[in-house]
């Protein structure tokens, strides 16, 4: 019987509690999930990968999954599915604006390996609107982060902000 290995990537900046619901979905599809925390050239991080992977590694063990293992990765993202042995990329979707970019993205990861598959979960509904790039702008404008990410994070991220200062302060 073949192991099923999935990866689940991100830049997770910072991880929310829309991730995490993938990351336990996700856990429950295949054997073996890897949540691949990467770099994204296109986008200013609040956070360094290695605080990004601290951050994803304290949630995952906090979810008591033991088929889920966190991996920072900076590298073509099929190269790094194939070099871990995956046959399935998860993706999360929360709205149709998600979708036309990861339909985009699932065509040109085909087309560089066709024996690796994408799956899209839909984000529990309650959990659609949350995003990263919102929970960090939320942050910087001095609102509460604490309806979208855990208890940690919510620290991590005010802290950070305490650190870099807020902005709109009136």
């Amino acid at each position: 019987m073949t192991t099923r290995v999935g990866i689940y990537p991100g830049t997770f900046d910072p991880i929310t509690l829309g991730h995490a619901d993938i990351i336990r979905r996700g856990a429950k599809l295949v054997d073996h999930l890897i949540i691949g925390v990467t770099t994204n050239p296109s986008k200013n991080p609040m956070f360094t990968t290695e605080e990004r992977l601290a951050m994803v590694e304290r949630e995952v063990k906090a979810m008591g999954l033991d088929n889920a293992k966190v991996v920072g990765f900076d590298a073509l993202l099929m190269k790094f599915a194939k070099a871990q042995g995956a046959s399935v990329i998860v993706r999360g979707l929360r709205a149709v604006a998600d979708f036309e970019y990861e339909y985009q993205m699932a065509g040109m990861n085909q087309q560089l390996d066709d024996e690796i598959e994408t799956v899209f979960l839909m984000a529990d509904v309650s959990l659609q609107p949350i995003a990263s790039k919102l929970v960090k702008e939320i942050a910087l404008y001095g609102g509460d982060v604490t309806p979208f990410v855990s208890e940690q994070i919510c620290k991590d991220v005010n802290a950070r902000v305490e650190k870099i200062g807020r902005r709109g302060d009136y």
